[in-house]
């Protein structure tokens, strides 16, 4: 029923104050401010019919706003679509009433969370009810229709990008990717096409990452938000005998345990608890300690004890921060070479026909957690060197090499080690004044290609202003630990003979024999590529098989805490614009 007389004046009495407030937070709107939200809600169904849904306007202080500039310590935010309103008239609406795709679209908004994405952020609840009441009341006014069309394009347009590229920009967070705006995506193209040929659902499948980790976390996501919901997690497990469970020992908890890993998969459906620990809940907890980074060895102690009572809710949202690394981690290659980080693991992989090809996978050393991490960024290879000299980077040589030469002078010869002047000239003297070069930057050292070589004998090379590279190891005894963080930021990889022959395999001339043959000829020669060869050093701290097998590691550098910390804080984030216009156009 349409409001007349003293309700509809109150109504427009109200409608001056919200819109205040959207232009005086257009700039640094918080997403899920309570009283904004609901003068949204009631701003869209005014304008709409006509019969406003009285909320009570946002109490506002005109304080002085802080310039622009003032906002730098809020994280950076992905670029927002401009929304503007199409000149062929409507998108969404026809004579005044929501198109089929309107509801396709709310829909969408609404099932933002599958994907990790939060639907608050768009509207969606405010929008679906504002769609919902067009299609069931009254026929809008042409203006009524613009302003509701205006607001539902750009919430769409909000969620393609975030789900395209991410709500952040990665540079905030440790990521040297590319950001949203470097990465250019017309949503607002995307979505017009996509509602003239009645394909929303597709356009916004579309937009999501193809890579297919995405697809398999968004089926994990789902999973595992069942699994939070069960009441297994009630309660924590009780706690351990002398501080640690051995298989064959009594203990009260083996029930709970039994059902906590029914319901991750780690031990079958309807399996019964022992009277003690042993037998398959063993196995299962050793399948629980493999997929959680842990030694597999079935002993409950205070590390897998943590890990099993974790709220599920930490899980979900480990998952989420993943996915949310896939939108600008660069895994679009039809051939790439990949490290994970917090996994230690490299993968080189083929992409033909839509599909994934591994062709080859292996362990990795990274850089230590604690003072040289191993920088995330995308570059591509363009040469081998098989018996490579090691140029000692100048923080090492001053933190390092030079006070172990002063301490031990014979470490010189034994690490085959070697002056270089400032013009190349190799100097094999070692002395003081050759020390104190080195610290005054006049000489570096290097050392030559050998068994002992802290490069091994081959290195792979992508250049980068991190100086960061693939290569071999002296010592390959560190790939059996199951923490591999050792390095001073280069990546040591357990099979090098395996990764170029991935990398050469364009060049049949350069077979296995020839590989190992200029790996240990002991000197130096360099193979260039005939194309550069993406590699990409990611960090993702979930990985979900096809197999509906979820691993998750342990979040090594923080990067993840830094991301969620992130994206909480994001009152920065703006009202998409044509809300804000909307909004405007009511005073």
């Amino acid at each position: 029923m349409r409001l007349t007389g003293a309700s509809l004046a109150a109504a427009k009495a109200a409608l001056p104050s919200f819109c205040l407030a959207v232009r005086q937070a257009s700039g640094h709107r918080p997403s899920r401010h309570p009283d904004m939200k609901h003068a949204f809600a009631a701003l869209l169904l005014a304008g709409a019919f006509g019969t406003p849904v009285l909320a009570q306007p946002p109490q506002t202080t005109q304080t002085p706003q802080a310039p622009q500039a003032s906002q730098s310590s809020q994280a950076p935010q992905a670029s927002l679509p401009q929304a503007t309103p199409a000149p062929q008239g409507p998108l969404w609406f026809a004579q005044g009433r929501p198109i089929p795709e309107a509801r396709r679209a709310v829909d969408a908004l609404s099932n933002a969370a599958a994907d990790g994405l939060d639907p608050s952020d768009y509207d969606a609840e405010a929008l679906r009810q504002a769609v919902h009441q067009a299609a069931s009341g009254p026929v809008l006014a042409a203006d009524a229709a613009a302003r509701l069309d205006a607001a539902l394009t750009a919430a769409m347009e909000r969620m393609l990008s975030d789900l395209h590229g991410g709500r952040i920009n990665p540079r905030a967070v440790h990521a040297n990717f590319a950001p949203q705006e470097e990465r250019p995506y017309d949503a607002a193209t995307v979505l017009r096409e996509a509602v003239a040929q009645h394909r929303v659902p597709d356009a916004v499948r579309q937009a999501a990452p193809t890579f297919p980790l995405y697809g398999t976390l968004r089926e994990a996501l789902a999973r595992y938000r069942e699994i939070a919901a069960q009441p297994v997690w009630a309660q924590p497990l009780p706690a351990l005998p002398a501080g640690k469970l051995a298989p064959g020992q009594p203990w009260a908890g083996t029930a709970a345990l039994t059902a906590r890993l029914v319901a991750l998969g780690d031990l079958p459906a309807g399996s019964k608890p022992p009277a003690r620990y042993e037998g398959a809940l063993v196995n299962g907890v050793k399948a629980f300690q493999s997929r959680h980074g842990l030694q597999a060895d079935g002993v409950i102690g205070a590390g897998t004890l943590g890990q099993l009572n974790l709220p599920m809710a930490s899980r979900v949202r480990q998952i989420e921060l993943t996915m949310e690394r896939m939108r600008w981690t660069p895994l679009d290659g039809p051939r790439m070479i990949v490290v994970n980080v917090p996994e230690f693991m490299l993968r080189a992989y083929e992409i033909r026909d839509g599909k994934l090809d591994i062709k080859l996978e292996m362990k990795v050393i990274v850089g230590k957690a604690l003072d040289t991490r191993t920088p995330l960024f995308e570059e591509g290879m363009r040469y081998i060197e098989f018996s490579p000299y090691w140029n000692v980077p100048p923080s090492i040589a001053k933190r390092e090499t030079v006070p172990r030469l002063r301490r031990d002078p014979a470490y010189f010869n034994q690490q085959g080690f070697e002056f270089v002047t400032g013009d190349g000239k190799a100097v094999t003297t070692l002395s003081e004044d050759n020390l104190e070069a080195v610290l005054n930057g006049r000489m570096r050292i290097r050392q030559r290609p050998g068994p002992v070589n802290a490069l091994g004998d081959i290195k792979f090379v992508f250049p980068n202003n991190e100086n960061i590279y693939l290569h071999h190891t002296p010592t390959p005894q560190l790939f059996k630990r199951d923490r591999r963080d050792f390095s001073h930021g280069c990546i040591r990889v357990e099979s090098p003979v395996a990764l170029a022959q991935f990398v050469l395999q364009d060049m049949p001339d350069w077979n296995e024999a020839r590989i190992r043959e200029a790996m240990t000829r002991g000197k130096s020669s360099t193979v260039r590529l005939q194309q550069p060869l993406p590699v990409v050093l990611a960090y993702g701290t979930v990985i979900a098989r096809a197999d509906g097998r979820v691993s998750f590691l342990p979040d090594i550098y923080g990067h993840d805490k830094l991301l969620d910390k992130a994206l909480r804080q994001r009152t920065g984030r703006p009202s998409p614009p044509a809300i804000a216009r909307a909004a405007a156009a009511r005073q």
